[in-house]
This record gives C-alpha cells, structure tokens and sequence, in this order.
C-alpha cells in the first residue's frame, strides 16, 4: 500500500472496540456518525491509543475486546458467520470479506497435515499497529468460530508474532488452548474434523442472501479503491509470468498510458506493485510448499532459481531456503489428554 492510499475500517467495529471497554467515552466522530459509516486507519489507531491510556486498560485489553465483539461488530460479515454451514466456510467467508471489516490486514485458511491454520496478517506498517489490535483480532476468530461450533469449543493452538505482554493465565482462559508468541505469524490452528462439521442447523437460503448483501457491498468499496488497490487486486490472482500492465488497465478500462500517470499521481508505479506482487507470492510459496526454486521462480515471473534468490534477499534481507525453514508452520500438536484450563 503505497503512502498515498489509507485502508479503511467499518464504523461498526470501531463502535464495537469501543462498547467492549468500560471507558467507551470518546463517542464516534462526526466523519463516521453510523455503524455503516467508514473511517480511515489512522482514526482506528487513534482509538486504539485512546482505549489502551485508559485508567483501567491493562496488558490483556486487545485480546478481552476480541472475547466481547458480538456479530453486529462485525457488520454483514457477522451476520454471515452466523449462518455458515461449517467452520470452513466461516474462514473462507473471512477471507473474502475481511475487508469489508477492515482493509488492514487479511484472513487466509491454509490446509494441509489435519489442520487448517487460519491466518492473520497486518497490511500497515508493523509499527502503525498495537500488538493488542492484532490480539484482539485473533480473538474475535476464536469468539466468531463458537457462534458456529459452540461456547466449549477451542482450537489446537494459537500463534501470535510479537512478545507476550503479561501473565499467560488470560490467554489460556480465553483462547482454551495452547498459545506460543514470537512465532512466524498469528494464526489459529483448528482439526480438520472441526472445520469440516457440518452444523445440524443451516440455511442455505439465508446464507446466500448474506452473501449477496456482502458482494455488493465488497463491489462498492473496490469501486472506490484507487488505482493502485485495483492493481493490487488483479495482481493477486494474475499469472505473474506473463504479467503486463495492459491486463490491470482493461480491467479498469483505461489505456495503459493512463494507467500509469494514475500510478505515479498515487506515489507507486507498475514496477513497484509488479515487484511487491512478486515478494508475496514467493513468500507464501515458500511457505506453504515444498517446491523447489527453479519451481517457484517461473510461478512468480522470475527467470530461474538465482533470479529469485537475488531478488528475495533484496526483499526479505535473507535466502528464500533460510526464509522457508524460519517461515514453516510447526507440525500440529497432537489432542490434549485433558480439558485445557479455559476450553470448558
């Protein structure tokens, strides 16, 4: 995201970060009156800031916000959780209207080993976000997945990448499971056998609904989106080997001359948002695969095994091989023999 252009975060959550405090006192602003009203993330992290000064806020705030989002926290999203067939569906509903929530960060669902690992990364700066923001994330997930699966549930283990803050007691209690920090990512780690539970309860007529409802609203805000976004959408499901700057710019129906004044006018170019979608998608690859570098290099429009090398110690100050053993998820834990402190 280039620095021009500042995500944006659903009303609904922000008012939702704030009824979850007992110090809720600073009442929304003028520029986002209603729940569907958004605002941009420097206004979200100023609320953050305003909630963790207040007299009572303490280590664990994020993670206790995250325990007491309810659906409408949530706007359509929450809604749509409630009537999702299974867990998977919940995850792959996240992923793909996340950012009708918040556009700083995303929701992906990884699979593989048993397990699913539900993951949760920033898309601003690591230091334009509290540790507690990305706490309190993670626990709406834990929270929004016993809508589904029930109060008692709880997942294998939970992952967060930065420091313990306080006492371990409130994560085990709220989370119900084993929590490890430092970690490469913050995800969830959830059994496929959870996942994949149909509920007896379902209605697929109200599902689609929501979905219908929630579509409409993901094309509106891409509507709005600048060039760049746009860009950053086509790139992420494009072929990168043959990538041009004329597919974006039909998308957009807009020359590609024109295309690139708009780039430069936003502080970015094709090249830099070519080069970013490039460092993404390597590093997943290496992430979640097994493939070797002559293999990935191709996948991500590189010419060969030391392209990629070259260009992923430019972009990560590493190897991609030393990147791949950091970056790997850790093989899933096996089920406990007994109730987990907090797991019911």
């Amino acid at each position: 995201m280039s620095a021009t252009e500042s995500p944006s975060v659903t009303a609904c959550y922000a008012l939702a970060v704030l009824n979850a405090t007992t110090e809720g006192e600073s009442g929304p602003s003028a520029s986002w009156a209603l729940p569907t009203d958004r605002l941009e993330y420097g206004e979200m992290r100023a609320l953050w800031d305003s909630v963790l000064d207040a007299r009572d806020a303490g280590p664990h705030t994020g993670l206790l916000v995250g325990d007491r989002i309810r659906p409408e926290g949530l706007h359509i999203l929450g809604h749509l959780v409630l009537t999702c067939a299974s867990l998977a569906d919940a995850a792959r509903a996240a992923e793909r209207y996340h950012p009708l929530v918040s556009q700083a960060g995303t929701v992906t669902l990884h699979r593989g080993n048993g397990v699913g690992r539900i993951r949760y990364r920033p898309t601003v700066a690591p230091a334009a976000m509290h540790p507690q923001q990305v706490e309190a994330v993670v626990g709406i997930m834990v929270r929004a997945a016993r809508w589904i699966a029930g109060d008692d549930w709880a997942p294998l283990a939970v992952s967060f990448a930065h420091p313990r803050a306080g006492s371990a007691e409130p994560y085990a209690r709220v989370l119900g499971c084993p929590v490890t920090f430092d970690t490469a990512e913050n995800a969830i780690t959830v059994a496929d056998e959870d996942l994949d539970r149909r509920r007896p309860l379902y209605d697929p007529a109200l599902n689609a609904l929501h979905r219908a409802y929630a579509d409409r609203l993901l094309d509106q805000l891409s509507a709005a989106e600048t060039a760049a976004g746009r860009v950053r959408r086509w790139l992420e499901h494009a072929a990168l080997e043959d990538a041009g700057p004329e597919g974006p710019a039909k998308e957009l129906n807009l020359s590609v001359r024109t295309l690139r004044r708009a780039l430069h006018a936003e502080g970015t170019s094709w090249r830099a948002l070519l080069d970013a979608a490039r460092h993404g998608r390597a590093g997943r690859l290496l992430e979640t695969t097994d493939l070797p570098l002559d293999r990935i290099a191709p996948l991500v429009g590189l010419s060969g095994a030391t392209a990629l090398v070259r260009a992923f110690t430019r972009w990560e100050g590493m190897p991609p091989g030393a990147y791949r053993v950091r970056h790997r998820p850790p093989p899933p834990l096996p089920p406990p023999d007994h109730d987990v402190a907090g797991g019911g």
